[in-house]
């Protein structure tokens, strides 16, 4: 890919992408049209260094500290949460691909705007070779696929022993055919297509086992001991996706406020909707939930931060915690901004107001499993009763 102008440095970094909001917000009905983010904002976030949060320092990344990557995607999904949804995607993909060999790394991180996407389900089959393995299937949900550089193909490697092997392939996207599939009411801007693999060739060090991974083993000896690739993945990914509902609650709340002084309530004597009591406790409500979803968010932040720097090991409940406080913050946004969408009249059903685009976009966000209220909530829940979690992907 061409050379960005990304900074050195991500001291400003949520400053850059805070100014890019209003080209953000302009795409963000484009961007849903086209089913894909548009070229233009996706320029605009490599040249403000996103791609890099998560590059290994001696590529050119940054390693940004994980409050910098959550006010960046939060800033990002003010303007456009399909915009934000790719983002996390691919820089979360990055950080998956500085656990792969080293090898591996010399060929992904070309450059260190490099955007690597991936999928999450093992759909797609993986047959040993001599030397590394043969891919072949399709595999739904590659969020950003269309202009990505290198895939994260999730596949299962069968065995009639017991349960297959799941691995990621680092495979290049020109190795991959797009379906033109994607059409779906919320976060239709992701460019969330299907990819086909058909015979793909993957030599055996652009291959990552999944099962190790959970348990904290990775085959990079570069980043072996560096703590920033010793948080555990899955936690990363709620703590990524979380922010992307923050920053579509306040912007829907933000808008809700303006509005609010430009119309009336229709069949009523309140010729301007901020004056009706009904108004004032749909705002404080709203703002209510934002707020606890912003005070779960620097919990958990604070928390992967803090095991960051000192190395000290998870309880299992303190993962499930995690996992629920995600799911809490979704929720907690969703219900906020279904109440904004519901005071907000029939107006706001036009394609150019946010407010719409809003509450499908958290719809669709809440029901991924990295932040899915209710089957975290079960799995928190499991746990503070004395049951196993149930799931290794803690």
């Amino acid at each position: 890919m061409a050379p960005s102008s990304a900074p050195r440095s991500d001291a400003d970094i949520v400053e850059r992408v805070r100014a890019l909001r209003p080209l953000i917000r302009e795409h963000a009905l484009r961007a849903e049209q086209q089913r894909r983010v548009t070229d233009e904002v996706a320029a605009a976030l490599t040249d403000a260094g996103t791609h890099r949060m998560n590059v290994p320092r001696r590529y050119g990344g940054y390693q940004s500290r994980l409050r910098t990557q959550v006010d960046a995607v939060a800033e990002i999904a003010a303007g456009c949460g399909s915009t934000a949804f790719k983002t996390v995607i691919q820089v979360g993909c990055s950080y998956i691909a500085a656990l792969f060999p080293d090898e591996a790394q010399d060929e992904i991180f070309t450059s260190p705007d490099v955007r690597v996407g991936g999928t999450l389900i093992p759909d797609a089959t993986a047959v040993v070779t001599d030397d590394g393995y043969v891919v072949s299937g399709t595999s739904a949900f590659a969020t950003g696929c269309h202009d990505a550089d290198w895939h994260l193909l999730t596949a299962r490697v069968e065995s009639g022993d017991g349960p297959p092997e799941v691995l990621w392939a680092a495979v290049p996207m020109a190795d991959l055919e797009i379906l033109d599939d994607w059409y779906v009411s919320g976060l239709a801007g992701s460019g969330s297509n299907s990819v086909v693999a058909r015979d793909v060739v993957v030599p055996a060090h652009r291959v990552l086992p999944v099962g190790p991974l959970l348990g904290g083993e990775f085959p990079s000896k570069a980043n072996a001991d560096d703590p920033f690739y010793r948080m555990p993945v899955l936690l990363l990914f709620c703590a990524w996706t979380a922010p992307n509902a923050l920053g579509l609650a306040r912007a829907a709340l933000a808008e809700f406020t303006e509005r609010i002084h430009r119309r009336g309530i229709t069949y009523t004597f309140h010729e301007r909707q901020h004056e009706a009591a009904v108004t004032h406790l749909q705002a404080a409500e709203a703002a209510m939930k934002i707020s606890c979803a912003e005070l779960l968010t620097d919990e958990f932040v604070a928390l992967i931060e803090s095991r960051a720097e000192s190395g000290e090991p998870y309880t299992v409940q303190e993962r499930a915690r995690i996992r629920a406080q995600s799911g809490c913050v979704t929720r907690l946004c969703k219900e906020a901004v279904d109440l904004i969408g519901s005071a907000s009249g029939a107006s706001s059903l036009r394609q150019e107001v946010p407010v719409q685009r809003a509450v499908r976009d958290l719809h669709a966000l809440s029901l991924h499993s990295f932040v899915n209220p209710a089957t975290n909530l079960e799995l928190y829940g499991r746990v503070l009763c004395g049951l196993d979690a149930g799931t290794p992907f803690l």
